[in-house]
């Protein structure tokens, strides 16, 4: 299976579950986005890593991490988020010392959190992004090579990742003549991107 490359694209409050934020990953040759829920603590350990002109006073539980692997000659070299089981993604760190390499299971937020503090790149499995991959409509004109001014995302965006996600979630439970029927309707109405979705849906199957 093929890896491909993401970036972090921001982090925004979910506007879905209470407490939680959502982190946007962005495939680096690609318009797809791969949105992940994650929790407080997590979300700020990463805003802070990407803020890099915030210093806590204290050591995060990253940080320590980070200070501890490098007392210890231990490198994280990649992150790989390999599987995606009920909505819920698994991550490995690929790490490294005295040129022996090692896979550590991870939660995801976690495993970011330490790639941006080793400056490790995070990769996918192509089949990963083509199941929870979404492409989005806001601000298309905008570069995306620009620079962002801040780390957290529009409130549009993730309104338009969690409609997407949940218009997903609602063809899975679909059959496929039902699929088929809606696919029809899609392409008479001319709504070529819907009709792309629920094609995939169908190719799932």
């Amino acid at each position: 299976m093929s890896l491909v490359r993401l970036n972090i694209k921001g982090i925004s409050y979910s506007q879905t579950q209470n407490g939680a934020y959502a982190l946007i990953l962005n495939e680096v040759d690609g318009d797809r986005k791969l949105p992940i829920v994650i929790g407080a603590f997590e979300a700020q350990s990463i805003a802070i890593a990407l803020e890099k002109e915030i210093r806590p006073p204290r050591p995060l539980t990253h940080d320590l991490f980070k200070n501890f692997a490098d007392r210890f000659d231990i490198v994280v070299k990649q992150v790989i988020i390999h599987k995606l089981v009920d909505g819920v993604f698994y991550s490995s760190l690929i790490c490294e010392r005295d040129k022996i390499e090692e896979i550590i299971d991870a939660r995801t937020s976690d495993a970011i959190a330490l790639a941006l503090r080793f400056q490790a790149p995070i990769f996918t499995y192509k089949n990963i992004l083509d199941k929870a991959g979404i492409y989005l409509k806001v601000n298309p004109k905008k570069d995306e090579d620009e620079e962002q001014d801040s780390i957290l995302v529009d409130d549009l965006i993730v309104e338009e990742i969690e409609a997407a996600s949940a218009e997903q979630e609602g063809y899975k439970n679909k059959s496929l003549d039902e699929l088929n029927s809606l696919l029809d309707e899609a392409v008479n109405n001319e709504d070529y991107e819907k009709a792309a979705k629920i094609r995939d849906e169908i190719s799932k199957r």
